[in-house]
C-alpha cells in the first residue's frame, strides 16, 4: 500500500474518531454518573454536568458556594442573580409539615375519644360493682321475659366480670 494513502487513511480514522469524543457526562438525580451522545434532561441542573462536548469540563465543587474562594473566578452579575438551589422544596414540606399535624390532631382526638369512653366504663363497672357486693337481691329479664332473680355464682360471675373491666379502665 502506498505510504501517502496510508497516511491518508490514518488521519480520516483520527478525524472520525474525533465524533465520539462528543459525549454528555452528568450527574442523575440518584448520584450517580451517567454518559450518553445527547444532552441531559432539563430537570438535570447544570451545576450537575461534569462534562460537555468538545471537551469543556465542568469541575464539581462541593466548597461551600458562599464562601469568597468559589466566587473569585466568577463574574459578579452571574453569582448574584443566580438563584441559589436548597435542595429542598419549600412548597413540599409545607404540605408534609401540614400532614403531619394533622395526622397528629387526629391521633390525639382518638385518644381523647378513648380516655372519655374508659373514664365512662370505669365509672359505670365502679357502680355495678357497688351494687353486686352490696348484697341486694338483683333481678335480670330472662328470654321469655320473665323477672329471675340471679342465684349466687351468677352474682359472683358477673362480679368477676365486672372487676376485669374495673382493672382494665381504671388505671
Amino acid at each position: 500500500m502506498n505510504p501517502l494513502i496510508r497516511s491518508f487513511t490514518v488521519v480520516a480514522a483520527l478525524l472520525l474518531s474525533t465524533a465520539a469524543m462528543a459525549q454528555w457526562q452528568w450527574l442523575d438525580t440518584d448520584g450517580r454518573k451517567v454518559f450518553s451522545d445527547r444532552a441531559p434532561p432539563p430537570s438535570i441542573p447544570d451545576k450537575n454536568i461534569l462534562k460537555r462536548p468538545g471537551g469543556a469540563r465542568v469541575a464539581p465543587t462541593l466548597a461551600n458556594q458562599d464562601s469568597p474562594e468559589a466566587t473569585a473566578g466568577a463574574p459578579a452579575a452571574a453569582t448574584s442573580s443566580a438563584p441559589k438551589i436548597s435542595g429542598v422544596d419549600k412548597e413540599l414540606a409545607d404540605k408534609k409539615k401540614k400532614a403531619e399535624q394533622e395526622e397528629a390532631a387526629k391521633r390525639k382526638a382518638e385518644e381523647d375519644k378513648l380516655a372519655k369512653a374508659k373514664a365512662e366504663n370505669c365509672t359505670r363497672a365502679k357502680q355495678a360493682k357497688t351494687s353486686y357486693d352490696s348484697g341486694v337481691r338483683i333481678a335480670h329479664v330472662n328470654k321469655q321475659g320473665e323477672r329471675e332473680i340471679i342465684d349466687d355464682a351468677t352474682r359472683a360471675a358477673e362480679s368477676k366480670r365486672i372487676q376485669a373491666i374495673i382493672d382494665a379502665d381504671c388505671k
